[in-house]
């Protein structure tokens, strides 16, 4: 079963079927970069940002010495920003290392920051051709179905058992033409929804298929409710500037800027009555936003409040910033729903 399974992918598999600017490349650096940016981002969505992000940074070195701000800036668009912070900190690791010479071994690379298992199973085996297999979540899905394995996929029970059926399954003498096939395998044909079981090259002989449990496979546990998380900003203007904020580097966006956030409108009146002897007027009404992140549910209101003139606020925090320059700073996603809203009116 194991051998029909590795043959039939492999068979199947066209490269030019899917063209990407890494995949027939031995570019370290572009590979790297590539399995950082297709992690929770589709191939199709990564692309410009890839050739953007490139065209800037063509090398690790120009990449080390890079300021975080403009390496969140290039990576302005793709979300889950600490995948970008961790790229430029591992950029100085391999920086100075001797010749600036990347990892090559599955360990050295997981010691890089944002490197887990899967992407350094991706690096190793399409740069170096070891035989390390990957687990991405094309990879658990075409494998659930295929062998009809119903363990949760994101339990440490289920790592273990496709973990160890991966590597039990992987083409050893072209483990990176194997790899990229299941992954292509996966986005293209056997699709979360929808798969193309009457032209599946694996239907034949496929547990799910056979047994009316495409549906069903791969399994995962009951995941958590999403947390509320209550926002109130202020957007403190005037004709020529806006005060920012710049979040801290850990946690949700990371480094990325924002107008600034309170608990709620009286932590905020008492903000703007403290630095700039302000009264919020009483006919202000907020704009309401509503945003999702994976783990939490975000109910933001944004009150705007005109000045004749705005001072410089004499905290460390913030930042006065001319309204034209505002495109350079590297903004969160609810931050650039705001903008465009108020923008537009």
């Amino acid at each position: 079963m194991n051998n029909y399974f590795r043959e039939q992918l492999v068979e199947w598999y066209e490269p030019a079927n899917r063209p990407m600017p890494w995949k027939e490349s031995k570019n370290i650096y572009h590979i790297w970069l590539s399995e950082i940016m297709l992690q929770q981002t589709r191939v199709d969505q990564m692309l410009p940002y890839f050739e953007r992000f490139v065209n800037r940074f063509p090398d690790v070195q120009s990449l080390a010495e890079a300021d975080e701000d403009e390496v969140l800036k290039y990576w302005e668009g793709l979300g889950y920003y600490s995948r970008a912070r961790n790229l430029h900190k591992a950029a100085g690791l391999i920086a100075e290392r001797a010749e600036g010479d990347e990892p090559r071994s599955m360990k050295e690379w997981m010691e890089m920051p944002g490197v887990g298992p899967y992407t350094a199973a991706a690096i190793t085996s399409f740069a170096y051709g070891h035989p390390n297999a990957v687990l991405d979540g094309n990879v658990y899905r075409v494998i659930a179905r295929f062998f009809g394995l119903d363990v949760p996929i994101d339990t440490s029970q289920g790592k273990k058992v496709f973990s160890n059926l991966a590597d039990q399954l992987i083409c050893r003498k072209n483990p990176a033409l194997y790899n990229q096939a299941i992954m292509d395998f996966g986005a293209t044909v056997c699709k979360p929804n929808n798969p193309l079981c009457d032209s599946c090259p694996l239907s034949d002989q496929c547990v799910a298929r056979l047994g009316n449990l495409i549906g069903e496979l791969p399994v995962k546990s009951r995941r958590p409710n999403k947390k509320k998380w209550k926002i109130t900003y202020c957007h403190l203007h005037d004709n020529q500037n806006l005060l920012l904020v710049r979040r801290p580097s850990e946690g949700i966006w990371g480094g990325l800027y924002e107008l600034p956030a309170f608990s709620g409108k009286g932590e905020m009146i008492k903000w703007m009555h403290d630095n700039f002897d302000l009264k919020l007027p009483g006919s202000t009404e907020p704009v309401q936003i509503r945003h999702e992140l994976t783990h939490r549910r975000i109910e933001a209101e944004v009150f705007s409040v005109r000045v004749n003139k705005l001072k410089d606020i004499k905290t460390e925090s913030c930042m006065l910033v001319s309204s034209k320059m505002l495109p350079k700073f590297a903004l969160h996603s609810l931050m650039k729903k705001y903008f465009a809203i108020f923008t537009s009116d």
